[in-house]
């Protein structure tokens, strides 16, 4: 049977860990601080945000939510970033994804202070982090190296491959890997015999965004699966595809219409030695990894 690797109890585990270092600030007089932007009135951001801010509350760090209107330019999220960049008071700086059309993301991403980018998406940040130097790290990516660390699986001297180059979470998940000592394979929707290459992975990472991308037939027997999709599903054609008989999703499905699934089809799971599950595997360690970045940056800026 292959081992489940439970994100939420890794998750749990590094908040308590936060916890514990934000009480040991506190006596030298230091508080982390997170500042969250969130433009606009996008239910799933507005969930997620909500989760990051609780998070901070639970843990002892500060937070703030600041809300500009949909209608907010460039121009007036740029002096956003600038005064929180000049605060003392505020470690961290989050802009939460996607913004409206008009506004220019990157932009604001490259604005904002690279010693308070939580989020590690600055380009000086990613240059830190490939050249093997201190740097804040993507959350999610950082996250999947936490979750395989404490579950004790090997990646030095495993062939890693990571299916997807995005620079939130394959470019940066490569580069971790490598840090680690694997030897690393990128693929994506240009690399011819996919299959072929995805069925040498000791480690397989999945960031792609497509529902059940990666199949049984793509799957190295004895692979640990990595599975960073996050998918909602409808289509009662898509979810048969999937889960036809299993009675939980069956469940799921009928009560809210939807369910989620990863990258990689859970038919897969059954080959593997270790997998992430969808829910409850890679993605409750984003939020972990998110405080453990805005107390690093508060260390790090105050050269403790």
């Amino acid at each position: 049977m292959p081992t489940i690797l439970d994100g939420t109890a890794v998750a749990a585990a590094i908040k308590q860990e936060v916890a514990a270092e934000v009480k040991r600030l506190a006596g030298l007089g230091v508080r982390p601080g997170l500042a969250v932007i969130l433009v606009g009135d996008n239910p799933a951001s507005q969930i997620y945000v909500r989760s990051k801010v609780q998070s901070c509350l639970d843990l002892g760090l500060g937070s703030e939510l600041i809300t500009p209107p949909t209608t907010v330019t460039t121009d007036e999220m740029l002096e956003l970033v600038a005064s929180l960049n000049a605060r003392e008071d505020i470690d961290g700086i989050l802009i939460q994804l996607p913004l409206p059309a008009h506004v220019d993301t990157k932009a604001l991403l490259d604005a904002v202070d690279p010693a308070k980018d939580v989020d590690g998406f600055h380009p000086v940040n990613a240059g830190r982090l490939q050249a093997g130097r201190p740097a804040l790290a993507p959350c999610t990516p950082a996250g999947v190296i936490e979750l395989l660390k404490r579950s004790e699986i090997a990646m030095a001297g495993q062939h890693a491959v990571v299916v997807g180059r995005s620079d939130i979470v394959g470019k940066p998940a490569a580069m971790l890997l490598l840090h680690q000592n694997a030897t690393v394979t990128i693929c994506h929707s240009k690399t011819r015999d996919l299959g072929a290459i995805t069925r040498q992975a000791d480690i397989l990472v999945a960031a792609i965004g497509v529902p059940g991308f990666i199949t049984a037939g793509m799957v190295k027997p004895g692979a640990t699966l990595i599975d960073v999709g996050m998918n909602r599903i409808s289509d009662r054609s898509l979810f048969e595809r999937f889960f036809a008989g299993n009675e939980k999703r069956e469940a799921v499905f009928a009560k809210r219409g939807s369910t989620l699934i990863g990258d990689i089809d859970p038919k897969a799971f059954e080959l593997s030695s270790a997998y992430t599950p969808v829910p409850g595997g890679v993605g409750p360690l984003t939020i972990a990894m998110l405080m453990a970045n805005t107390v690093r940056a508060a260390k790090m800026r105050r050269g403790l």
